[in-house]
């Protein structure tokens, strides 16, 4: 590599292999700088006519991308606090053969850098600035596409001396290149490296294009030199533009231009050398002149004082000038000059804002990189602006965030493996995080520091540890899926009774729940136990009584079913009133009750509708309390016929119980079909006491689905798929040792009946409550030892 064009990069967009061209400079191909498989090449086509830039090989080929509302970026590797000169160029030359010309956007990382617009396929247009390195890369994407596709044919990269082209606003501006014109020049080919060693293009002041430089002056004339100009200071300006200029003779150069990118604020400077050998010393003094810009006016010009002398350069500009889009200029001499002004030079550049990049951008950055080099971890740039990567959401800027911040990572299937990148843990403003079915290992990480987390999707990974306590003082956190990992431990209490979507099996050794005391638990499991299995068997009764004739006394069977006919016509049965529980819209004497079930040795049958006589007699006048749900007490009796019962009064205070308890009393479509709509749903906790989970008595959610599934099968249309009442009392013991503290070697394994993870909502495992039940223990002896804890 020539020493003097050491640091460059040359890269012919769509190109292939390497080569050096007729200027010397070492060209690549561009694959190693765009994201893996990004865009298409193509080849374009151009007159014979055309320009001689456009001739040149890198113009050649283009890289085009898809107008899909994405960003793609090339990534150059930069010296960090390093000034370069930065050029990208544009040949549409009808790549793909729609002559739509094409408008996108340009940017250098979150920053936008121009609107390319294509006006002339064999034109070549192209876009220079110079930019202050802030990182180790410089990203430069294209986007936005308005017309046609985003394309790119060439992307250049020159490091510059260090005291070029130096402002005191290069942390927040960059220069983008409005003109850099070479007055004087012989041809209208431009002059560029090797002829300057920082290959900056100098455009011939003979070129030809709308609205550049016209309206010269008349006695303008073209001078030039062979002796060498000193050009060793200021911006350097290659000797080769300096040995040429024009002279206005009769007093005064006048030009127009149009500037891109302006109105607005830039640099600009003059480059000026006296070059002719007849000219005596402080022979040339002149003034420029802006209409509306009285103020340039001021300063006198004196090439040999302020030079000083022949042949070297002095360049007068300004830090910070306001331009118009379209600039006539003119420089006329003084009175007491002998010969008009001189121009050998000029360039102009507008500031740029420079975008700060997203706060996240660090640790996306270094979070990809951990993946590369997968297609979706190069896509480059800033992550968030002008669009987001492909694989995240962000923030839109706002007054009160003026920067974009990511706010969801969807990396969901991405064959992954390791730990969980733990950069997640910096970006305070996520909200979602999706890194499913991938193969994460390690713990889940420490995510408390973005609080406004709301949904985390961690399952079918091979996560190992507990499930963190943070995650539970997450405040917006709603959908936490941890299901088929390897997670262990005792899932913290205060997640299970928030308000989320909680899925979490899968994991063989994590558990619902911190074990209590074992008598703490035997009266807990008794009192859930019990509605469970009133549950269970009221279900059976209700359709048995329908479907068949199980009862040993018919006689007793005809009365009741007269009886009720009596009752509808009064009201529901059961819905009487006992003394201390009046309800003024029904009559007096009456009692709002409900006979919940009864069991027998070997079969279930209903105990209803009965008079609030018997009630009385069986229950012995409700003496005898077994238990009580979140909206009633449940009272034990004894039919004349030996028939166990347990019988639900309303509470007077719950408007809620008196609805429940009139839907479960044959309102509606009845309790077993409106039990089984939300189990088959998957909606358990809908069936479930809402005062268990206040008082802390739930332990394992698979208890309920084991009671809720026996339940359904005892009201199942075809009566060959019932359960017999063994089966039952079986069903219902395993659910309660689900409920028990056991040896590790006892422990069953988990069951649900729904396919996929268990779902825990904040109206978590309501049921009135849960019998404990032993092998040899008949159901009034549970009630006896249940009554007397």
């Amino acid at each position: 590599m020539n020493i003097a064009s050491a640091g460059f990069q040359s890269i012919d967009c769509g190109g292939s292999g390497n080569y050096t061209d007729e200027l010397g400079l070492e060209w690549t191909a561009d694959d190693t700088y765009v994201g893996a498989g990004a865009g298409k090449a193509a080849s374009t086509s151009t007159s014979s006519q055309s320009q001689s830039q456009a001739q040149r090989r890198p113009y050649s080929t283009v890289r085009y991308f898809p107008a899909d509302g994405r960003k793609y970026c090339y990534t150059l590797g930069v010296q960090p606090r390093t000034r370069y000169l930065l050029r990208a160029s544009f040949l549409y030359g009808n790549f793909d053969g729609s002559r739509v010309f094409p408008e996108f956007g340009l940017y250098v990382g979150a920053s936008r850098w121009s609107t390319i617009v294509i006006y002339d396929e064999s034109r070549v247009v192209t876009r220079e600035m110079v930019a202050l390195a802030q990182s180790p890369t410089l990203a430069v994407c294209l986007a936005n596409a308005t017309t046609g596709q985003p394309f790119i044919s060439a992307l250049e990269l020159r490091p510059l001396n260090g005291s070029l082209y130096h402002t005191s606003f290069e942390a927040t501006f960059f220069l983008g290149l409005a003109a850099r014109v070479n007055f004087g020049a012989p041809t209208p080919d431009p002059v560029r490296y090797p002829n300057d060693p920082y290959d900056r293009v100098w455009e011939s002041d003979m070129a030809r294009r709308a609205n550049f430089l016209v309206d010269a002056a008349p006695g303008t004339v073209r001078v030039a030199t062979d002796r060498p100009v000193f050009v060793g200071s200021g911006e350097r300006p290659p000797q080769k533009v300096m040995q040429t200029a024009v002279v206005g003779t009769l007093g005064a150069l006048t030009y127009r231009l149009d500037l891109n990118g302006f109105p607005g604020s830039g640099w600009a400077c003059s480059y000026l050398a006296e070059i002719e050998e007849d000219a005596p010393p402080a022979a040339r003094r002149f003034k420029l002149y802006i209409p509306g810009l009285p103020e340039v006016s001021k300063p006198t010009v004196d090439i040999g004082e302020n030079a000083p002398g022949k042949y070297r350069v002095y360049e007068p500009g300004y830090d910070n000038i306001s331009l118009p889009f379209v600039l006539p200029f003119a420089f006329r001499k003084t009175d007491d000059s002998a010969r008009g002004p001189i121009l050998n030079a000029m360039e102009i550049y507008r500031y740029i804002p420079i975008v700060p990049p997203s706060p996240d951008a660090v640790a996306m950055a270094t979070l990809a990189a951990r993946y590369q080099p997968a297609a979706w971890a190069q896509e480059g740039g800033d992550p968030c602006v002008p669009s987001p990567w492909s694989w995240l959401r962000c923030s839109s800027a706002e007054s009160t965030q003026p920067s974009s911040r990511v706010i969801a990572i969807n990396l969901s299937g991405k064959n992954l493996t390791g730990g969980i990148p733990p950069e997640l843990a910096a970006l305070s403003c996520l909200q979602e995080i999706r890194l499913d079915n991938n193969m994460f290992t390690g713990p889940i990480p420490d995510l408390s520091a973005s609080p406004g987390l709301s949904v985390i999707h961690l399952e079918n990974n091979q996560l190992t540890g507990g499930v963190p306590s943070y995650l539970s003082n997450l405040p917006k956190l709603s959908e936490l899926y941890v299901q088929n990992n390897r997670l262990s431990g005792v899932i913290p209490r205060t997640l299970l009774s928030k308000s989320i979507v909680f899925k979490y099996l899968g994991n063989t050794h994590l558990r619902t729940g911190k074990q209590e005391q074992r008598n703490v638990i035997i009266l807990v499991s008794a009192l859930l136990g019990i509605s469970l299995l009133l549950a269970a068997a009221l279900c059976c009764c209700y359709v048995l009584t329908r479907r068949t004739a199980v009862s040993k006394r018919k006689g007793a069977a005809q009365r009741q079913a007269a009886d009720a006919d009596h009752e509808e016509e009064k009201g529901a049965v059961g819905h009487s009133q006992k003394k201390g529980l009046p309800q003024a819209d029904e009559p007096t004497g009456k009692k709002r009750v409900k006979v919940k079930h009864e069991m027998m040795n070997s079969e279930m049958t209903i105990a209803g509708p009965l008079e609030l006589r018997e009630l009385e007699e069986a229950t012995n006048k409700f003496a005898r309390r077994i238990g009580s749900g979140g909206f009633g007490v449940v009272y034990y009796g004894r039919l004349a016929d030996g028939r166990e019962i347990a019988v639900k009064v309303a509470s007077n205070d719950s408007v809620q119980g008196r609805k429940q308890l009139a839907n479960e009393s044959g309102g509606g479509i009845g309790i077993g079909p409106w039990a089984k709509s939300f189990y088959e749903s998957g909606d358990i906790e809908a069936i479930v006491d809402p005062s268990l989970s206040v008082r802390g008595s739930y332990q394992d959610v698979h208890s309920v689905w084991k009671v809720a599934e026996t339940a359904v099968r005892c009201i199942d249309a075809d009566p060959r798929r019932r359960p017999s009442m063994p089966e039952v009392v079986k069903d219902i013991q395993e659910a309660i040792a689900l409920e028990r503290p056991s040896l590790p070697s006892e422990r069953a394994s988990c069951f649900s009946p729904a396919t996929g993870a268990s779902t825990v909502r904040s109206h978590d495992l309501i049921m009135d409550n849960l019998m404990l039940m032993h092998d040899s223990a008949s159901f009034s002896d549970s009630l006896n030892r249940t009554a007397n804890y």
